[in-house]
């Protein structure tokens, strides 16, 4: 398996499991800076690699009411400004090829959202910049299928590939998550991400939003490290129910430390049996 590197963070390759977690989208800077506090605290105590998580713009909304962030500029300069404060490597979403140069600015790893991850503009551009990409499985993609939006950012040059399993459609506004797929994208070659907190969502499930069950982000999550997973991937918002965009998917900040203590636990478990 390639190791990846995010900032000075290595994974995959028998490295330790790193949390990829933040909230959905940057509402303003308090809490950006607020989560960035708690999660680096807590990160500390258990002795886990950190990445923080939030998009700078969310794209894909259910409607024309949907928030869609502050800005994008005011938005990367939050994080920018989060991250020299805590030296934390930045994971946000691109869209659209010509936002890739500006977001690698900022960010140490462009992730491709599910919904985009066969736009090869996108995922070209994405590999050029240099910088670490996560691709999210697309809902409508079986898991082998992810060889080649793989093949395309690493016709770049880039090799610093995660792929991040987030759910496959199940019927009309419902996701399911097939473990054995963890296992299948691992054969790719690059490190495995499974995302807790979109596979629980209901797309378009609360009419003009999206619903989501999140009494089933710690048994996926604990689920996943038993498989054996590379990266977590939480978002977390210190009051979900208020949260501009995901409200229903995203972990309260407060429990985020009692999950990763039994995410870390198993994973502990699964790696003394495969080495």
């Amino acid at each position: 398996m390639n190791s990846v590197h995010i900032g000075s963070i290595p994974v995959g390759a028998g490295h330790p499991l790193v949390l990829i977690a933040g909230p959905c989208v940057v509402e303003s800077r308090e809490m950006i800076f607020r989560t960035a506090e708690h999660l680096t605290t807590m990160a500390g105590r258990l002795g886990v690699p950190l990445v923080f998580k939030s998009s700078y713009k969310k794209a894909n909304r259910t409607s024309m009411q949907g928030f869609t962030g502050i800005g994008m500029d005011e938005a990367l300069g939050i994080l920018a400004e989060m991250k020299a404060r805590f030296g934390l490597p930045v994971l946000t979403d691109i869209h659209t090829a010509e936002e890739a140069a500006s977001a690698a600015r900022v960010a140490d790893v462009l992730q491709i959202p599910a919904f985009l991850c066969r736009q090869t503009d996108l995922l070209l551009a994405a590999g050029e910049t240099g910088r670490a990409v996560n691709i999210k499985k697309g809902q409508f993609l079986a898991p082998d299928d992810m060889r080649h939006p793989v093949e395309k950012v690493a016709s770049t040059g880039n090799r610093n590939i995660l792929v991040t399993e987030r759910g496959t459609t199940f019927g009309y506004h419902n996701l399911v998550v097939d473990m054995r797929g963890l296992t299948m994208m691992r054969s790719l070659g690059y490190p495995v991400v499974l995302d807790a907190t979109h596979s629980v969502q209901l797309p378009s499930g609360g009419g003009g939003q999206s619903g989501g069950q999140p009494e089933f982000i710690a048994p996926l999550a604990r689920a996943g490290a038993a498989v054996g997973i590379d990266a977590l991937f939480i978002e977390t918002h210190p009051d979900p129910a208020k949260a501009l965009s995901d409200a229903a998917s995203q972990l309260p900040l407060d429990r985020a430390e009692g999950l990763m203590r039994q995410v870390l636990a198993i994973d502990a478990a699964y790696r003394s049996t495969t080495t």
